[in-house]
């Protein structure tokens, strides 16, 4: 070997360390496919299962529909993952290593979106629905102990109508021993005091029946919030309780619309509106003095009722100004529209199902390391000084057929007069036709 052709020391070990590189890729590429084709098949057959929850017929084609969309994905995944597996680590240039970089993210997005959400699905399909269950069943919860809190807040208001009531049978009593208006009896003030209390004591036995009402109704949907509660949990497919799930949806919304329809805030609203106004005057008869007392008495209790009927009045609206309960409305979702309501909490699954889909980019990095890591180890060094025991066999072997084929004797080449670097042009020039 000439001196300018001859290695130095770390041109020599760059060679062998690109040539032990070679050999451990020629090894790995041995079962690089298969690999990309089980994970394929694996991300087709969760595709499948995700499919499938989407289509509502259970038929043949709607089997065979489903069948066709997951073989197509496994088919654009394995061969998507071969391109890049094979041309990325071979291509040298920035351009199109950014080129195929930005192929590769583009394709990506592509591959989670037609498979990797639906993989998603697969894995979690029935754990999202059951979340959306116990999510509803929690919405209604709520609604359900707001109608209660404001029926019970407008049971109150009884102890408000019996405290009117109370104060105007004592006037009435105060009236009937003349310590009102001075004169003993039951007149004409005596008659407007009691029958403002008799129809205070029918308001306050009216809230009083409605009671038992409210607290009937809310144990109730107590009762159907805890089937609600075991068809979250229960073992069994997640469809078939969520129809059952659904009727008692519709029985607990009646019971959370008759909660709001037993507040008696209205009623007791509009009894104290009329509690002032529906006053009947009497007229009074006798001497000028005592129809004077009695009108400014009478004057008095209207006065007091006007008060008294504000009071209630206001207790009333500010029952009826309480934030009313929530409109719930509970609608059924897929598999599929579950995972992605509730995606964050099943991240361990979205990870699992985009990373079957993407793990082969790794691959593909690692590949390409790879090969650019022989590249450096190879350097400038020349084809001459490249060449193996089996390449030089090869070369020589090539040789003989040539001239042999020009009718040339090659006996410089059984003496071993060949040079490596005739040889390496040979090999360059076969390279190149190649």
């Amino acid at each position: 070997m000439s001196d300018d052709t001859r290695l130095t020391r770390e041109e020599a070990q760059g060679v062998r360390y690109a040539q032990e590189l070679e050999g451990h890729l020629g090894w790995l590429d041995s079962f690089t496919s298969a690999a990309l084709a089980v994970l394929a098949v694996a991300s087709g057959i969760y595709t499948y299962l995700g499919v499938s929850s989407l289509l509502d017929d259970t038929g043949a084609l709607s089997v065979f529909a489903a069948m066709a969309y997951s073989i197509a994905v496994s088919v654009g995944i394995f061969v998507f993952w071969s391109y890049l597996m094979r041309l990325f680590p071979a291509v040298r240039t920035a351009g199109a290593r950014m080129g195929l970089a930005a192929t590769m993210a583009l394709g990506s997005l592509a591959i989670i979106a037609m498979s990797s959400w639906l993989n998603a699905a697969a894995l979690a399909g029935s754990a999202a629905v059951e979340q959306h269950l116990a999510r509803t069943v929690q919405d209604y919860q709520g609604s359900l102990e707001r109608a209660h809190t404001i029926a019970v807040t407008a049971q109150g208001l009884e102890r408000d109508v019996a405290r009117v009531r109370q104060g105007f049978e004592d006037l009435s009593e105060q009236e009937a021993t003349g310590n009102l208006s001075g004169l003993a009896g039951r007149g004409a003030v005596f008659r407007v005091l009691r029958q403002k209390s008799e129809e205070l004591a029918a308001l306050e036995a009216q809230i009083a029946a409605q009671g038992p009402a409210v607290e009937t109704a809310f144990d109730e949907g107590n009762a159907i919030l805890s089937r609600m509660r075991s068809l979250t949990v229960e073992p069994g497919p997640v469809e078939a309780r969520s129809v059952a799930f659904s009727e008692e949806t519709v029985r607990l919304a009646g019971i959370i619309t008759e909660l709001r329809q037993l507040s008696v805030a209205p009623l007791v609203d509009r009894a104290a509106a009329d509690l002032s106004a529906s006053v009947i005057l009497p007229e009074f008869s006798g001497q000028s003095d005592i129809r004077a007392a009695q009108d400014a008495t009478l004057a008095s209790v209207l006065e007091a009722l006007s008060a008294r009927a504000a009071t209630l009045q206001s207790a009333a609206q500010d029952v009826m100004a309480m934030e009313a309960p929530q409109d719930i409305t509970y609608t059924p979702i897929s598999a599929a529209d579950a995972v992605i309501l509730y995606a964050r909490n099943f991240v361990p699954s979205w990870a699992g199902a985009i990373a079957i889909d993407l793990l082969p980019a790794v691959l593909v990095f690692i590949v390409a390391i790879t090969q650019a890591a022989i590249r450096s180890g190879r350097g400038h060094v020349g084809p001459e000084n490249t060449l193996t025991m089996a390449e030089l066999r090869a070369a020589l072997t090539a040789i003989r057929d040539v001239e042999a084929a020009l009718g040339h004797e090659p006996k410089h080449l059984d003496s071993g007069a060949a040079s490596p670097a005739s040889v390496a042009k040979l090999k360059a020039a076969g390279d190149g036709d190649r």
